[in-house]
């Protein structure tokens, strides 16, 4: 599924280059799920945005599902994102003045789906009954709880039907009981959506549970075992 190969990034500062990745390889299956830990600084979100063609390496190749999407242009590199991928911030990003069944149908709006607008709705609505939000379809962001509004963050990022879901300090925002939760979830929906799934995160209780641990330092990622 995914196939990273001698990846590396770097950042110019005032005075200095910041090399936050360096020679980075790392190789993940179809229906895998995997965590990447380390402290703060580490290149743990670069690494991300760069899996989710949201910037490009200075050097090194990404082929996710066969397509190299260092390669792609602007315009493919937005196709992908749309097409294949799944993200879930710290931060939720839900509009706050959509409700949950309108936020989760959000991505759909990009538009070039043929799929019929109630068939998904009905996937959108299966989803928020799957994340445990069937009585909250028509709630704003503003009557959620934190825990609440990140399983809606969940469900937007499955609609499209995605082969990996990217998430971010998915629980950084959440006490410990909620975060297991979550974890639960993530996990479910690896399962049952067979989606491919790569959680960034400090909670290395949260890496444990979600199966393989990667630990990203000084540039590089090695399996943590």
């Amino acid at each position: 599924m995914i196939e990273v190969l001698n990846l590396s990034k770097t950042y110019e500062t005032p005075g200095e280059t910041v090399r936050v990745l360096n020679g980075v390889r790392l190789i993940v299956g179809t229906g895998e799920s995997i965590a990447i830990v380390g402290p703060s600084g580490s290149g743990k979100t670069t690494l991300l945005n760069l899996l989710g063609a949201l910037d490009r390496p200075d050097c090194g190749s990404i082929r996710i599902g066969g397509q190299d999407i260092t390669e792609c242009t602007q315009k493919e590199a937005w196709q992908f994102r749309n097409r294949s991928l799944g993200f879930v911030f710290q931060q939720h990003h839900l509009l706050p003045q959509l409700n949950v069944l309108e936020n989760v149908l959000l991505p759909r709006l990009a538009g070039g789906w043929e799929e019929p607008a109630e068939k998904t709705a009905l996937r959108a609505r299966d989803l928020l009954n799957q994340v445990g939000l069937a009585h909250r379809f028509n709630h704003l962001p503003w009557q959620l709880s934190g825990g609440e509004r990140l399983r809606v963050a969940v469900a937007r990022a499955l609609i499209n039907r995605p082969r990996l879901l990217l998430a971010d300090e998915p629980t950084g925002l959440l006490d410990a009981t909620a975060a297991g939760q979550v974890a639960d979830l993530l996990l479910q929906l690896n399962r049952s959506e067979g989606v491919t799934l790569i959680v960034v995160t400090h909670n290395r209780e949260l890496a444990r549970r979600i199966g393989k641990t990667f630990e990203l330092q000084h540039g590089r990622l090695e399996e943590d075992r």
